[in-house]
């Protein structure tokens, strides 16, 4: 969409960027004064709920202003005039929404949920909308008046604080994406696709040789957001755009991570580094697949292992002694509950039982130093160096040199070390083919992208990379998700611990032929419980 509209920003509200479990996310904090309207006339206010009687009369009062389009007096029935206010002039005068009907449905308690049918008219052409939204009443805190409790979706469920609906000529041609064989791919069939699809058409629509149409869309405030269309009006001609991405393992992406909330999964091929599916299950609708930044857990131990074979502490058959507890540095490392020590294990062993004390104990090893594992994350395997041009954002790993307890706590995947199924998807085609072949989504030579680069991995490494992965996939940690694979099939499980939470972040990343994926699941326990059998379906379907 064009940016003639101007979006305020009212009253001192400003938007705060969180963690949120690693994630981008944002909460908006405001001073507000908790009633939108002009305060108790005299009488002592009313405390507690508002009552039935209350909740009928404040919505039915509210939902009348804003039919008749009277946003002031609408917004005098919310427990924040200002800014419901300006959104409710900005549905008529920017979004060009009139002849509104609102149909109440039953309250439940103090919420009423209710029906929107309207109209949007642009420059002669009008077209019907409809839509559900809830309000909630809610006693003000200063007057006691029954309010209506404000939020951007009230207006529309599509919105959220700091944004705002227009309707105009789109300012990039709506795109026709399709998948490598020519599929096309929709939001409507790969739901997944919505918010990349939408990033696609924002970078690539006028390149892809298409005219813009008019359409009613939720324009984002937040950074790197495109708008989010809603209705279209006059229909463009939408542009041809090739991807990368296979319609057959898309598919088996977006089933996979219905499985578990919270999840999400990327394929890559090993041989090009094109991207062949994306997927997430998540309720705030973040692409952590691309651009998420947590701790991977275990399966960082691949890196760990190239490390440790590249600088020649020790190879897939040279001792890792697996004992029950490690310190480093004062800090007391222990493996998962029931690990039987090993203090004769091999690497191989080591790694496909993931025991965290062997890692633990090797990397205090001369040649070793803080900056040894940051090293090979960024010379081998193309990571952490901000640089990855995949065509639509992403973040492309961080494994920063650390002291103290952190030096060993980044070489099992915690510490300070964050990843994403992109990174881990893309460590694992490494690691089989010894070539870091950075991953994308559309042809580089759309825009004229240089791709990044690294050097990867000597073929000695390779081998007993993918050794120890098919070990693991036949023996070991990941050997249930990985059952009926046929062909050449490895893989690696990982759990990730997080403050604050008592069950663990869920990894897993593993190939089959030239096929490789990985998953991650919020809070879903051990790597093979949730994050491999996502994996283990898309490595099906692409088999």
């Amino acid at each position: 969409m064009g940016r003639r509209v101007k979006v305020a920003v009212i009253g001192g509200v400003f938007a705060v960027m969180v963690s949120g479990a690693g994630y981008g996310a944002y909460n908006v904090v405001s001073a507000l004064d908790g009633d939108g309207g002009s305060g108790s006339s005299g009488a002592e206010a009313k405390s507690g709920p508002p009552g039935k009687d209350e909740v009928e009369e404040t919505s039915e009062k509210f939902f009348t202003a804003w039919e008749k389009g009277d946003a002031t007096t609408a917004a005098s029935y919310t427990n924040n005039a200002s800014i419901a206010g300006t959104l409710l002039t900005a549905y008529g005068e920017d979004a060009h929404i009139g002849g509104v009907e609102i149909t109440p449905g039953t309250p439940t308690g103090t919420s009423v949920p209710f029906t929107v049918k309207a109209k949007v008219t642009y420059e002669g052409t009008t077209k019907p909308l409809s839509y559900k939204s809830t309000l909630t009443v809610v006693r003000g805190e200063t007057s006691g008046r029954a309010l209506v409790d404000w939020e951007p979706s009230v207006v529309h469920p599509g919105l959220k604080d700091g944004d705002t609906l227009v309707t105009e000529e789109s300012a990039t041609p709506q795109i026709q994406a399709v998948g490598r064989d020519g599929d096309v791919l929709t939001k409507e069939k790969y739901p997944s696709l919505g918010p990349v699809l939408a990033t696609l058409r924002e970078r690539y629509g006028s390149k892809a040789g298409g005219t813009p149409g008019v359409e009613l869309a939720v324009r984002h405030t937040v950074a790197n957001t495109p708008d989010t269309p809603l209705l279209t009006l006059t229909e463009g001609e939408p542009g041809k755009l090739r991807t990368t991405l296979s319609a057959s393992v898309q598919a088996a992406a977006e089933k996979a991570v219905k499985r578990y909330g919270e999840s999400s999964v990327v394929a890559v091929k090993p041989s090009t580094g094109e991207v062949l599916a994306v997927a997430n299950n998540r309720q705030d609708g973040f692409n952590a697949a691309f651009q998420g930044r947590v701790a991977p857990g275990s399966t960082m131990k691949i890196i760990t292992s190239a490390m440790l074979i590249d600088n020649g502490v020790t190879s897939m058959n040279g001792p890792a002694p697996c004992p029950d507890t490690a310190t480093w540095q004062s800090q007391t490392f222990k493996n998962i509950t029931n690990m039987k020590p090993n203090m004769s294990a091999t690497l191989a062993n080591t790694f496909m039982r993931s025991c965290n004390t062997g890692f633990i104990k090797l990397v205090d090893e001369k040649p070793l130093t803080d900056s040894s594992l940051t090293q090979e994350a960024q010379e081998r395997f193309g990571l952490g160096k901000d640089n990855w041009q995949t065509g639509i954002v992403s973040f492309d790993g961080s494994v920063p040199a650390s002291g103290g307890p952190d030096r060993a706590a980044n070489a099992i995947g915690q510490g300070q070390v964050q990843m994403n199924p992109l990174n881990m998807a893309s460590v694992t085609a490494t690691a089989i083919t010894g070539e870091f072949r950075q991953p994308y989504l559309v042809p580089f030579d759309l825009d004229d992208r240089e791709p990044a680069t690294a050097k990867g991995l000597p073929q000695g490494t390779v081998s007993q990379l993918k050794q120890m992965m098919r070990l693991t996939a036949t023996q070991g940690t990941a050997v249930v998700p990985m059952s009926g694979l046929g062909g050449d099939i490895g893989a690696k499980t990982g759990s990730a611990e997080v403050d604050g939470r008592a069950t663990s972040d869920s990894w897993f990343t593993g190939y089959r032929n030239d096929i490789a994926a990985a998953a991650m699941v919020q809070q879903g326990g051990h790597g093979g419980d949730a994050a491999g059998p996502i994996v283990a379906d898309l490595l099906r379907a692409g088999g």
